[in-house]
């Protein structure tokens, strides 16, 4: 109960829906209970007038079929708007819940990300939402008027023959007892198969999103069996679920059977020994008959009901956990575009500082130990390192996208721990190993971080890049649709589109991860040129593939086994015999092993 109490607290801005729907379900079963009077007087009218001829009776019994057409067609329309607020309020629910996960996972740090499979992300959303929505709407729309069914029952038969409401309150907890020990298992049995098709779901969602892979390597009736398996053990689980359900379920039935015939075995004793009329005796048949609805009814509310909790426990489990503070600003306010924040420091002075920085990823080591870097405002450096040494773990933290085990990240003055991810993220562009692009048009990829730019800026920005000749190659130009993560698109033409929307930022910092390693040497010269209009006057961190980028540089930072090896000009550290000079060293040799120990550094010469 305290479940459901707490999804009704987390959506009281529908408590009007909730009262209008309970109003409704009133309503029908004030109706529902009209109509067998009707019948009994209608009855007892029959019984009194039987062989009095044609028109003694008539008037009596058009007005009680009048009342029963009446009573018939309030409950008819009742049901209908209680049905129509009811799914105008599970809609309302679902988006409000919907928007609600979705801004919570936007909050959320990337560590959380680093866990669980996008898919069972995805699965959460739609199982678990979908079972709470759908049992606030019966519960709304169905418990009050069982409650009032029920209770009119019992006064109606305790004022008849006080023995018909003891046997009719022996029912309802006995059965509803039955009903939550049958649920109490079931419920474990769900949370098992839950937790099957949540895997299940995230890896369908996994090879959907990489099924180029997947074909290429050839692993389709690989990937098919896992599905099979994860799905083929909800089967199992399902049946002694089942199994267990039916075999409770007769039992429970069963004991109804036999208090129902005891039910009518005393109606129909009072009415032969003359103490209930027929009129009696009808309502009293109507009114059981109604009083089976809300008891098998039950096991349908708890079913709902236990879903609900084990969607709500999954769907409240993401809602806990703790946020970033700093990305919560990110998803509130008003959707303006904004202008890349403008930096304090002047040419030349520090604006990137990290200090005595260690790092690890959750539940793992430390990746990076006591960098301690300062980077002055116009610069340009390189970040040379072997492959998992720590490159692009070290942009990731000045992205504001980790948070250091130790020491401090600050960008032009603001400690990136305390600061405002938003000011931070204006101010640097970025342009990634795997560009990631949405589906959508090319025109809306570029224009990512502006949305309201004009065509001719994103233009321009294709062009700088080396983009706007293949852009214009295709049927519908800049508004051609690429297809989910650019599936549509070459790994350079991708790329060149990820460097435009870079371009068309602007932003005063710039990260470029390995940006043209898509690109063959013809399509690099050209992006390069853009790349380095771009970087005038920037402050610019590149983690390069080629040496010839690293040898355009104003410095160079070596990283060994996470920390910092060596800091200087490119010709300082071709004469230090570190990694740099090593590095030359290897790309001037034809020998394999050095070809391949060079590629260890992410360098293809």
């Amino acid at each position: 109960m305290k479940s459901i109490l707490r999804i009704l607290r987390a959506t009281k801005e529908l408590n009007r829906y909730y009262i209008f729907i309970m109003a409704c379900a009133v309503l029908t079963s004030v109706t529902a209970l009209a109509s067998p009077f009707a019948i009994k007087g209608a009855t007892d009218a029959v019984v009194q007038h039987s062989g009095e001829g044609w028109g003694r009776g008539l008037n009596v019994i058009i007005w009680f079929a009048v009342a029963y057409l009446v009573a018939q067609l309030l409950n008819t329309l009742f049901t209908n708007i209680g049905g129509y607020l009811g799914d105008v309020m599970s809609q309302r629910m679902r988006t409000m819940l919907s928007v609600r996960y979705f801004d919570k996972l936007l909050s959320l740090p990337l560590s959380y990300y680093d866990e669980e499979l996008t898919g069972t992300i995805v699965s959460r959303l739609n199982r678990t939402i979908m079972e709470i929505t759908r049992f606030i709407q019966m519960f709304s729309n169905t418990f009050a008027s069982l409650l009032i069914t029920t209770a009119s029952v019992l006064i109606i038969s305790g004022i008849y023959y006080w023995p018909l409401a003891v046997l009719l309150l022996i029912i309802f907890p006995v059965y509803f007892w039955l009903t939550s020990k049958t649920s109490e298992k079931w419920q474990v049995w769900e949370g098992e198969k839950n937790a099957d098709i949540d895997v299940a779901s995230g890896r369908f969602n996994e090879v959907i999103g990489q099924i180029r892979v997947v074909k290429s390597f050839g692993q389709e009736r690989r990937e098919l069996s896992i599905f099979r398996q994860l799905f083929h053990s909800t089967i199992g689980t399902t049946s002694q679920q089942s199994r267990y359900w039916h075999k409770m379920d007769v039992y429970r039935l069963a004991f109804l059977n036999i208090v129902f015939f005891l039910l009518y075995l005393l109606i129909f004793v009072r009415t032969l020994q003359g103490k209930f009329s027929i009129g009696d005796m009808v309502l009293l048949i109507q009114l059981m008959g109604m009083a089976v609805q809300p008891i098998t009814s039950l096991s349908w509310v708890v079913d709902a009901a236990q879903r609900a909790i084990a969607g709500s426990k999954d769907y409240f489990d993401v809602m806990e956990r703790e946020v970033d503070p700093r990305a919560v600003a990110l998803t509130q306010g008003e959707l303006t575009e904004k202008e890349p924040e403008p930096v304090k420091a002047e040419p030349g002075q520090e604006i990137i500082r990290f200090e005595n920085v260690t790092f690890g990823y959750e539940g793992e080591g430390d990746v990076l130990h006591d960098i301690d870097l300062s980077i002055r405002r116009g610069e340009k450096i390189a970040f040379v390192g072997e492959s998992g040494g720590g490159k692009s773990t070290l942009m990731s933290l000045l992205e504001g996208l980790y948070d250091p085990r130790s020491g401090s990240v600050t960008v032009d003055g603001m400690n990136l721990v305390e600061g405002n991810l938003q000011k931070l993220r204006s101010q640097i562009g970025m342009v990634f190993q795997d560009a990631s692009l949405f589906s959508g048009t090319i025109a809306e990829n570029i224009a990512y971080a502006r949305p309201n730019a004009t065509r001719e800026e994103v233009r321009e920005a294709a062009i700088k890049a080396n983009a706007d000749q293949f852009i214009r190659g295709f049927a519908d130009g800049y508004d051609s649709l690429i297809g989910e993560r650019g599936l549509k698109l070459s790994g350079g033409q991708k790329q060149r589109i990820a460097v435009a929307r870079a371009i068309l930022k602007d932003a005063p910092i710039l990260i470029l991860d390995e940006a043209t390693s898509a690109l063959d040497t013809k399509a690099e010269r050209a992006v390069q040129k853009g790349l380095d209009e771009l970087m005038a006057g920037r402050t610019s961190l590149i983690i390069a593939h080629r040496l010839s980028t690293i040898s355009a540089v104003d410095r160079i930072v070596t990283l060994r086994d996470g920390r910092i090896d060596e800091v200087g000009t490119p010709a300082e550290l071709a004469r230090s015999g570190g990694i740099y000079a090593e590095l030359l060293g290897l790309q001037n040799s034809s020998s394999k092993a050095d070809k391949n120990r060079l590629k260890s550094y992410d360098i293809v010469g």
